[in-house]
């Protein structure tokens, strides 16, 4: 029989405990349409050796949270993994790169639009005096390269002290006023193809989109600007990916730009995919 290993969060982090089994439940029911065995392990568990994960004819990180608590080791898994030439999708290569923020510039170097940033190696108030004064913008967001569900993310006002900033390099962004209005909308793609789009929106007097500060999400159509962008984005990754999810924004000039590309362990969204999970589950009967 075919098997599949889905890669789990560190059993040691509590962070997820109530929530990643119901997404794993989700994800069963999808891929095992394609007649495999699901097999979820730990992605702590096969850092420094490949074995246990070696007679697997596919392996998806996609519940790998945490990651970012622990990104040291999470590099060290990645390169294990590509050593072992392990049939992991996304790429091992890939899991590494997108795990830190820093892509987003190298991005933007291939013509990719994302919000104006500027990267610091250690937050100071200095810095984020400068950036009020040099930008003009009425508020920044200051978030560290290296994080997931709005970790350590901070929303800051001139004059605004700086306090529990990030630890480790960081970046700051002017704050995306549409993210209230319009919120943020993301663009599922399996093996390639368009899937579905999800708008996502803070609750008022937030800014965090995430489910677990109660942000509010809907099915959508995107439009042709918002479509061209996330495959231009896809285009510029240049590297073979089972999925993909484009998050986009609209900038202060009604412009799309990219918020991130999540290729490692994105929640797809499947409750809001017309089609059930359809599109995932032949991409990944097409991987097999």
């Amino acid at each position: 029989m075919t098997r599949i290993a889905v890669l789990t969060p560190d059993p040691a982090d509590k962070s997820y405990i109530g929530r990643w089994p119901e997404v794993l439940a989700r994800l069963k029911t999808t891929l095992e349409t394609t007649g495999a065995e699901i097999t979820p392990t730990p992605w702590t568990d096969h850092v420094e050796d490949a074995s246990g994960l070696e007679g697997h004819d596919l392996i998806l990180p996609v519940i790998a949270w945490g990651y970012h608590r622990d990104h040291a080791r999470w590099l060290k898994a990645c390169a294990t993994w590509a050593t072992a030439g392990l049939p992991i999708a996304n790429p091992a290569s890939v899991l590494g790169w997108n795990s830190d923020k820093t892509y987003l510039a190298r991005l933007a170097d291939k013509g990719v639009p994302i919000p104006p940033t500027r990267w610091s190696e250690a937050i100071t108030q200095d810095q984020v005096d400068a950036a009020f004064a040099e930008t003009g913008a009425p508020t920044l967001i200051i978030k560290p390269t290296v994080s997931a569900g709005a970790f350590r993310t901070l929303r800051l006002t001139p004059g605004q002290p700086l306090t529990e900033a990030p630890e480790g390099p960081a970046m700051i962004q002017p704050y995306l006023k549409s993210i209230e209005t319009e919120g943020e909308t993301s663009l599922l793609f399996f093996g390639g193809r368009f899937s579905h789009a999800v708008n996502k929106r803070p609750v008022p007097g937030d800014f965090r989109i995430q489910i677990q500060f109660g942000g509010l999400y809907t099915t959508v159509t995107p439009d042709a600007a918002a479509f061209a962008l996330a495959e231009q984005v896809l285009a510029a990754v240049e590297e073979p990916l089972l999925y993909a999810r484009i998050d986009l924004a609209r900038d202060d000039a009604g412009a799309w730009v990219l918020m991130e590309a999540e290729l490692i362990e994105p929640d797809f969204y499947l409750d809001h995919d017309p089609a059930n999970g359809a599109g995932f589950a032949e991409a990944v009967r097409n991987r097999l």
